[in-house]
């Protein structure tokens, strides 16, 4: 306003989102029906692997693929808001190249070939931004692809779309100056969850058949259980993260990764066997290709429903116990087992991340408002230490919770000297947890909540950030991880006084964040005033994840396999969706 000029960021943002929107509204022009007598309803129920037979067989052309694809990617922008780059014009030119290929040799190009990829926008694509959520990086096109994007378009795989992230892409909602929020493709009232919020949603819908995201955190795993997909956080040096930085560029004490999404777990596989060990121009993954695992017959999991940092939420642990009870029909062994000193992971991860005061994620903000979701993540090393330490004692001693307060003493900077001392813990900390975990109990497998909610509403991470405890886990011991969408959210999932209580029943871990989750009981016993609401909440997916030793990530493809069929049919996978809800 005169006689000020407006944010930059603004301008940038309202540049960026009428691009965006033209490119998807010219899409519209050419969209195909998705009535069942149409037979564009054929192209989205089939997963990846069965797009490529049928191109193999004659049956189908990646361009009419392509399309049935462009215009639900289209229908879930939307609805969730979840693209940023928009690719359909280029994607067009490439199908139609693929066609005329096939049709003069007869053969595919690899075992992508005519399948719709969407990608993280932390993923390089040639002659598009990165933005990853800055208005600084806006109108910045990279040069080349990423290596995962290299290699799907070498496989044959088609990019159509680049999808929204957190700001900072550090935490679990999906919402950022430049491209705005994306929404729960279930329901309008929740997050989509992040980082990798806008793949999830844009799976979710069908919006298109592969998907790539990346994971810190947990930001391949929550929003994959709050939109009801699949995904695979791998351990360190599977997959080259080359052209795909992400935000904590040149940290090494807890690692991003980059994995694949999907609508089913054979897709996840087939990204998986696609990108493991093929090293980029920085030779960063192990050059390990896919091995295929010697599965036992019968399998021997450990699981837990809480690590006693944060109690899940009813239809959090029903996951679990349903997924325990699909396994032990199937005939495999379950063991109850308990997680060694969450806390101090939750402190160790805090500590490293936060240990330059968070001056590499931020180093792009540039004039960006900061979201709500973000600044309580941010504020622990801006504080005066003799501020943040009190903060600490007030939350310890007077609200009777030493796990926040220890979290809150991690938030701060540290010296070189600090910062090689924790990195010594982290790795005794990973020795102890195989040592008490994996080893005593023999384990091959782990089933264990994704978060302590389902999903969570909107702007509520600045009060809930704690909850990432029950993923970052299994950062800080460097695990792969997959989910498996499970089961939805049941009217019945009430919080008892097993969960208003923290002197009732077990599991109890923060009682502020646990009093937030939960509220206080009613003249009934169940839990009122808090975030979580099985009657709001009904019909949300929720997923749980699927834990293997480190180098086992196919054998984690593979007893996601055996959990997903152990489960049976529940309303997952593709053509699954049906509608938004308030």
């Amino acid at each position: 306003m005169w006689p000020f000029p407006p944010p930059p960021h603004l301008e940038v943002a309202r540049r960026k989102q009428s691009e965006r929107d033209a490119a998807v509204g010219a899409a519209r022009l050419r969209a195909f029906s998705f009535d069942s007598s149409s037979g564009t309803e054929a192209y989205l129920r089939a997963t990846a692997r069965e797009i490529v037979q049928r191109i193999t067989k004659g049956e189908w052309t990646a361009s009419d693929v392509l399309e049935a694809y462009i215009a639900r990617a289209a229908l879930a922008q939307d609805i969730t808001n979840c693209l940023t780059e928009v690719i359909f014009s280029d994607a067009r030119a490439q199908a139609k190249a693929l066609d005329a290929e096939f049709a003069s040799t007869g053969r595919i190009r690899g075992p992508l070939h005519g399948v719709p990829v969407s990608f993280k926008d932390v993923f390089d694509v040639s002659g598009y931004d990165t933005t990853m959520g800055f208005s600084a990086r806006a109108y910045k096109p990279c040069f080349e692809d990423a290596q995962v994007v290299s290699l799907v378009r070498q496989a044959g795989g088609i990019p159509i779309a680049k999808t929204n992230v957190a700001q900072l892409v550090f935490f679990f909602e999906c919402v950022n100056p430049v491209w705005g929020r994306t929404l729960n493709p279930h329901t309008r009232s929740y997050t989509c969850g992040g980082s990798s919020g806008g793949e999830a949603a844009l799976l979710a819908m069908d919006g298109a058949a592969l998907g790539w995201g990346s994971d810190i955190g947990g930001s391949l795993r929550i929003p994959a259980s709050f939109c009801g997909v699949y995904s695979l956080k791998p351990g360190w040096s599977r997959i080259s993260s080359d052209g795909a930085p992400g935000t904590f560029a040149g940290l090494e004490a807890i690692r991003t990764v980059v994995g694949p999404m999907g609508r089913s777990v054979e897709d996840v596989e087939l990204g998986a066997r696609l990108v493991f060990g093929k090293q980029g121009t920085d030779y960063d993954p192990a050059p390990l290709p896919y091995r295929d695992p010697d599965m036992p017959e019968k399998l021997r999991f450990g699981f837990y429903v809480s690590d006693n940092y944060v109690k899940p939420s009813p239809a959090s642990q029903r996951a679990v116990l349903e997924a325990v009870d699909a396994l032990r029909r199937a005939g495999h062994e379950c063991v109850e087992v308990a997680v060694p000193q969450a806390h101090r992971a939750m402190e160790l991860f805090i500590s490293l991340t936060a240990a330059d005061g968070y001056k590499t994620i931020v180093a792009d903000l540039g004039s960006d408002p900061v979201e709500p979701g973000v600044s309580s993540l941010l504020v622990g090393p801006w504080l005066y230490g003799w501020v943040r330490n009190s903060v600490a004692w007030v939350i310890g001693r007077v609200f009777k919770d030493p796990k926040i307060a220890g979290t809150m003493r991690a938030a701060s900077c540290k010296s070189v000297h600090q910062f090689h001392k924790l990195v010594q813990q982290r790795d005794e900390y990973s020795r102890m947890f195989y040592r008490e975990v994996w080893d005593k109990h023999r384990l091959d497998g782990i089933i264990a909540p994704v978060l302590a909610l389902p999903a969570l509403p909107h702007d509520s991470c600045q009060y809930l950030s704690a909850l990432a405890c029950s993923t970052l886990l299994y950062n800080v011991v460097d695990s792969p991880v997959g989910v498996v969408p499970v089961t939805h959210v049941r009217r019945s999932d009430v919080p008892t006084t097993e969960w208003t209580d923290v002197r009732a029943g077990a599991g109890h871990g923060s009682p502020l964040v646990e009093g937030m989750l939960y509220g206080s009981a009613d003249e009934r016993g169940i839990g009122r005033g808090g975030f979580y609401d099985a009657d709001k909440m009904a019909g949300l997916p929720v997923g749980v994840q699927v834990v293997g030793r480190r180098w086992e990530e196919e054998k984690v493809v593979e007893m996601m396999k055996v959990l997903d069929g152990a489960l049976g049919p529940r309303c997952f996978g593709p053509l699954s969706w049906s509608e938004q809800r308030k």
